[in-house]
């Protein structure tokens, strides 16, 4: 029974606005390659004085700082570059490493390992599809410096010769890195990303219903802002009422102001007793913020049975909390949804906890989700089938599974813990669990963002 919430319908599918990278970022990069490849070059042909095409490696490694130089001339290093160009780029490092390590001993090179880094680079920013074409031409490369290279810049009195086993190993081993790592890289950025995206969308929910909650306060202003001039124009009605007789022609039309006047006192003083009084804009009884949540979800052809201690003495009281408001009712919601004929909400308090129970009589909770339940975009929701479905939408899913994160989220954010389970065979269903501290629940402070 996955959740939905409003965030849901607007996140648009298979496209992340924020796979891109900056281009200053590349640029960057860039230069500390170039930096570490003229080191180790001129170390190795200066330093330990091997003997290899030294010119021909300095005019790569000079290539690639020419380009770094023109895409710094030409475009504003602080954009975002597109996914195809970033790839390109990402494309030329590539080629430029393979061409280095090609003069410098092909694998037999322990910088080899280095075609990884433009890999791992777009596993963490670009599209999939992207890093898939990086990491085949990376391997593609690879495998041809295999049998093509350079002699491996080493001691010509005692030459290094490595077995051919040997160099299919760091083929492979350069393979894998390469698959491994790249997948692993991707799904660590692709969590964060979904995550980060599920902690906005609660945001701005909390947000909104924040703004709900604060319209007490401007009740209670515009009554006694508004209580002033409707005095005076309740005196003036009534002296005019006096002054003109009951059969003058406009007699009825002053009656009809200083009744009209009474009534808009009567309005507001009703709402400067909510604001005082506290329900239901303050604090509110655990029934009555029960039934509040329930009200909306009576008219959907589910019996929804709402039981309740019959000793209210000790009924718990507290804050007009958005955040349980909210949370509540989304998890009610789902119940409703996937109900077949009825949901019940059990309600128990006593000295030190509170409990509250959602359980409906529908499939229950798919035992491969069960585990992560309240996690961002885990969702097994299915169109629910109706007169006017069509065959072809029953397994058609509906929702990115953010609501049980929001709701989870914002109701562990005003002290609950929550447990989800099944019914057991032959009953069904889901049941879902929060528990309060009492005293938490009580505190007077109204829930606020953080």
């Amino acid at each position: 029974m996955p959740a939905l919430g409003p965030a849901d319908s607007n996140r648009p599918r298979n496209v992340h606005p924020r796979r891109n990278v900056r281009l200053d970022t590349l640029v960057r990069l860039r230069w500390l390659a170039v930096i570490g490849q003229s080191t180790a070059v001129l170390v190795v042909h200066v330093g330990l004085d091997f003997e290899l095409p030294i010119w021909a490696c300095l005019a790569v490694i000079a290539m690639s700082a020419w380009l770094n130089i023109a895409l710094r001339l030409r475009f504003h290093l602080t954009q975002r570059l597109d996914p195809d160009r970033a790839a390109w780029l990402l494309a030329f490092d590539i080629a430029e490493l393979a061409v280095l390590i090609f003069l410098t001993g092909g694998l037999q090179n322990p910088f080899a390992f280095l075609f990884l880094g433009p890999v791992l680079l777009s596993a963490t920013a670009l599209p999939p599809r992207f890093t898939i074409m990086l990491g085949a031409f990376a391997i593609a490369c690879s495998t041809v410096l295999v049998f093509a290279h350079y002699p491996l810049p080493w001691d010509n009195e005692d030459p290094l010769s490595l077995p051919p086993i040997y160099m299919m190993g760091v083929w492979l081993s350069i393979l894998l890195a390469i698959g491994f790592i790249g997948v692993y890289a991707w799904q660590i950025t692709e969590e964060s990303r979904q995550l980060a995206d599920a902690l906005a969308a609660t945001e701005l929910v909390l947000t909104r219903e924040q703004h709900l909650s604060q319209l007490d306060g401007l009740a209670a202003a515009a009554a006694h802002e508004l209580g002033t001039p409707l005095s005076t124009i309740s005196v003036i009605a009534k002296e005019l009422e006096n002054a003109i007789p009951a059969d003058a022609p406009h007699g009825e039309d002053v009656r009809l102001l200083r009744s009209q006047a009474t009534r808009c006192r009567d309005i507001l003083a009703k709402l400067t007793e909510l604001s005082s009084s506290g329900e239901p804009f303050d604090r509110t009884p655990l029934t009555s913020l029960i039934e509040e949540v329930v009200a909306p979800h009576r008219n959907f052809g589910v019996d929804i049975n709402v039981t309740v201690p019959v000793d209210r003495s000790i009924e718990p009281v507290g804050a007009r909390n958005p955040a349980i408001l909210y949370g509540l009712g989304n998890l009610l919601e789902n119940a409703v949804d996937f109900a077949r004929e009825r949901v019940d909400v059990v309600a128990d308090w006593d000295s030190e906890t509170i409990q509250v129970s959602i359980s409906d009589d529908g499939p229950g909770f798919a035992p491969d989700i069960l585990d992560r339940i309240g996690e961002p975009y885990v969702t097994s929701r299915r169109r629910k089938k109706g007169k006017n479905a069509l065959p072809e939408d029953d397994d058609e899913p509906t929702g990115l599974g953010l609501g049980f994160f929001i709701a989870k989220t914002l109701l562990e954010r005003s002290g609950a813990s929550l447990a989800f389970s099944n019914r057991g065979l032959p009953e069904g269903g889901a049941i879902i669990t929060l528990r309060w501290n009492r005293s938490e629940f009580e505190r007077l402070l109204s829930f606020a963002p953080t």
